[in-house]
């Protein structure tokens, strides 16, 4: 009875073993999709290979993360946190994405036993403990073009790519942007941050940095001097049963950005009928403008984030306000700040130039502000020369 024992715990090990490493006759690998969420995180979807037979049916993902992980947000920030690949049950994915209303669609690869059996090699290997971890890219190493670069390594590159029919010229930016809404705290975030670098076209290749790109991109794919294609079946798994809420417009950027920019108008329009300069919102203006500046210099120069590179919103958010805060705490200004001020006005001018000609797109949110510091700029050179004289 022992030995029936230690038999049968050989052959379930032998068993286990060999699906970790083979693959059955009837096995389907596919990609799955999922649609955007309701939080900026989920906002672009995710992706995943599944692994189905009558033994498994698990799905890999990549763009996992690990809050434990020593110096976590300061790796975030400076652009140097490892993000992980992942195994789950099928099952549990599914269900967890139905809970959160998201979209679900799965393409079944058309792959032959020799790719397939490649394909699930190199997701096992590539789970394991001391391979799982990389170095993620917004727009060039996430969830979505692992689908793309994972098989394609499998595959030998032997992809051909169409564009689909909804595929149209556009910026990285203009593709971010198409996923969220323009009057979102998300969306003026991501505008602030991310440099005049994703203002360039991306090739058709690179619009897989979105998962729902990789659904499109896949679906018209063939094999490459064939006309086979590369996604033998497709269906969708789950469709949201209700579309998600729109956020309120009272604390929306554009209403709460609008009224500090009346309230910079309507201040200073005081200040000129008095013939006085209120300190506190120059100070304030200065501040917050600087800080922000800052915050933007250390992305573009301090991180090794490729996206918030040649950032122009320096232009309106000059870090260097926080070194003349002193002058504005005077009546009577110095030549230099005067210069300075007039300084600040022409590299608005040079925004609004920037974004006409479609160096950089500035976030909509923005402009009432825009208008409203060149207003209280001319203000202050005027009141400065009023009292000089």
């Amino acid at each position: 009875m022992k030995h029936f024992i230690l038999s049968l715990t050989f052959l379930f090990s032998y068993i286990s073993f060999s699906q970790i490493s083979t693959t059955s006759q009837n096995t389907e690998i596919s990609i799955i999709t999922i649609g955007p969420g309701n939080s900026l995180n989920d906002a672009f979807g995710h992706n995943g290979f599944r692994v189905k037979n009558d033994y498994i049916d698990v799905i890999y993902d990549y763009g996992r993360y690990n809050f434990e992980d020593p110096n976590f947000y300061t790796n975030f920030a400076r652009g140097k946190l490892k993000y992980l690949m992942g195994k789950s049950r099928s099952k549990d994915v599914i269900l967890s994405y139905k809970r959160q209303n998201r979209s679900i669609k799965e393409q079944v690869l058309n792959l032959n036993e020799n790719q397939k059996r490649e394909l699930y090699r190199y997701l096992v290997n590539n789970n394991k403990p001391e391979n799982r971890a990389y170095l993620y890219d917004f727009f060039y190493d996430n969830c979505a073009t692992k689908m793309r670069d994972v098989s394609e390594s499998v595959l030998n590159s032997n992809i051909e790519y169409i564009n689909p029919d909804v595929y149209k010229a556009e910026t990285f930016r203009t593709l971010i942007q198409n996923n969220l809404n323009w009057n979102s705290w998300g969306s003026l975030g991501i505008d602030i941050a991310l440099g005049s670098v994703i203002d360039k076209k991306a090739e058709p290749r690179e619009y897989m940095f979105l998962p729902e790109n990789v659904f499109q991109f896949f679906e018209k794919a063939k094999f490459k001097g064939t006309d086979t294609p590369l996604v033998k079946k497709s269906k969708v798994i789950y469709t949201p049963t209700e579309s998600y809420k729109k956020g309120n417009f009272l604390m929306s950027p554009i209403f709460i950005l609008g009224l500090v920019g009346l309230f910079i108008l309507w201040v200073t329009y005081k200040d000129n009928k008095k013939e006085k300069r209120s300190k506190w919102l120059d100070v304030s203006i200065f501040l917050i403008t600087g800080v922000i500046g800052v915050f933007i210099l250390l992305l573009w120069f301090a991180t090794d984030h490729t996206a918030t590179a040649f950032n122009y919103n320096l232009l309106w958010a000059f870090p260097f306000s926080l070194i003349v805060i002193s002058q504005a705490y005077k009546t009577i200004a110095k030549r230099w700040f005067i210069k300075f001020i007039k300084l600040l006005i022409i590299m608005l001018c040079l925004m609004a130039l920037h974004w006409i000609v479609g160096v950089q797109r500035f976030a909509p949110a923005l402009f009432p502000l825009a208008v409203a510091l060149i207003v209280r700029y001319v203000y202050l050179i005027k009141f400065y020369k009023s009292q000089a004289q």
